[in-house]
């Protein structure tokens, strides 16, 4: 690649917006020669110029680049599926050459009466022949480079109320409401208020155009359903339809790549973030209930910040109540210097109960949460904020943010520890 050619693109680059899409690399030949998803593509296309290059081929290749162009999307879903049609169409040289990774996943569905919707590896479905493919699958998507599978499964359980309470035999039997239906998310398979016919109707069809990347005929369809549903006067299924749109519209998707494809991201965010406050609650049952606040500071805590709380309204044991006391105590004092990122140790609940916090006494700074499990091996970020660079800081940042957390829980249950031995 000429000098004055690397110059050219890397002035275009700059050009390129700060949203997710696909980027495709061209030849002298004007032959497709890669394509790749982004959730900023300004930001990834950039990286391919900049720093140390990695073994991938195109990256080894990126000398053969003549040319480059994008396609913006609304989402990273939409990204994820647009590079991966791409993929399918045209058979880009280095995508090809790539095709073995560990990290391509494909979508299929079942024949099944309900049919379950799944995430499989490339080497799974290499295990099948064709003609076990054609009798267990309806349908095959994908591939999806670097795609994350339980994530990826969260958000499509949530746009297009996939079951999986079916596998269940002895609940359908029973005719007993799995937790999705109770929470309004499943339609009634586990019941049986909901035939296999009206379920593919109402669930499968709409996955599938928008797995083959029809989004915008789709909400045309959903919308006209909802005014048709409307007239008829068949007001939940009206409303199921309006919060369809509005969800397919404003998808929160950024998790859906694997971790390890932000770290080769290159964005300007580094150190925006300087100040990090996290919170924990520690008790003993209903009793011994005590709330911490540390305080990390570029990185590292800085315990001379560090505040601690005895609840004194909240009855009986509740961690998400006893969050809102404690961030409610922490806002009135003004003389503490507010945070860049608020930081909790706990999963959706708390996060969803401390941004009704922040918007009562007019917060506007971000809030992330981490899930700990029952046996605090588990580290899923709740992402409490839809800013994008905050997103991609998080995704950076996540061993600080962990560390953030544990010094939390750490200082809570030192704190609980002292008021057991004052008591006793």
């Amino acid at each position: 690649m000429e000098k004055n050619t690397i110059e050219k693109l890397k002035k275009k680059i700059q050009t390129f917006p700060d949203e997710p899409g696909i980027y495709q690399f061209f030849d002298t030949k004007k032959e497709l020669i890669y394509v790749g998803k982004a959730t900023s593509l300004k930001n990834r296309v950039k990286s391919y110029f900049i720093g140390k290059r990695t073994s991938r081929p195109i990256e080894q290749m990126i000398h053969q680049v003549a040319s480059i162009t994008y396609k913006q999307t609304d989402s990273v879903i939409e990204a994820i599926i647009l590079e991966s049609n791409y993929i399918k169409k045209y058979k880009p040289k280095y995508n090809v050459i790539s095709k073995d990774d560990k990290s391509w996943n494909y979508l299929v569905i079942t024949k099944d009466e309900y049919p379950l919707v799944i995430p499989i590896r490339q080497h799974e479905l290499k295990q099948k022949i064709e003609q076990e493919i054609k009798k267990e699958f309806q349908y095959v998507f994908g591939p999806y480079p670097g795609l994350a599978q339980k994530p990826t499964m969260k958000v499509l359980t949530k746009l297009f109320n996939l079951s999986t309470c079916q596998k269940n035999k002895k609940a359908k039997k029973q005719k007993k409401p799995c937790l999705y239906r109770q929470m309004g998310q499943c339609l009634g398979v586990c019941t049986g208020e909901i035939t296999s016919a009206v379920y593919k109707q109402k669930v499968i069809k709409p996955l599938v155009t928008f797995l083959r990347g029809g989004k915008k005929r789709l909400l045309t369809s959903i919308k006209k359903n909802m005014q048709q549903a409307a007239k008829e006067k068949q007001f939940e299924e009206a409303a199921r339809l309006r919060d369809q749109l509005h969800n397919l519209q404003k998808i929160q998707d950024v998790t859906l790549i694997n971790k390890s494809f932000f770290e080769t991201e290159e964005t300007n965010t580094q150190e925006f973030i300087t100040k990090i406050e996290g919170y924990d609650i520690s008790n003993l049952g209903t009793t011994g209930k005590v709330g911490s606040m540390v305080v990390f500071v570029h990185g590292e805590p800085d315990k001379t910040q560090y505040r601690k709380f005895k609840i004194k309204t909240v009855e009986g044991q509740s961690d998400v109540d006893c969050l809102d006391e404690v961030l409610t105590r922490r806002l009135k004092h003004n003389e503490w210097k507010y945070p860049d990122l608020f930081l909790i140790d706990g999963g959706l609940p708390q996060v969803n109960r401390i941004k009704k916090v922040f918007k009562k006494t007019g917060i506007q700074i971000p809030i992330i949460g981490i899930a700990k499990g029952s046996d605090r091996k588990k580290n899923e970020i709740i992402l409490g904020t839809t800013d994008r660079e905050i997103i991609k800081w998080v995704y950076k940042h996540t061993k600080i943010l962990i560390r953030v957390r544990d010094e939390a829980h750490r200082f809570a249950i030192k704190f609980q520890r002292e008021q057991r031995k004052l008591k006793a």
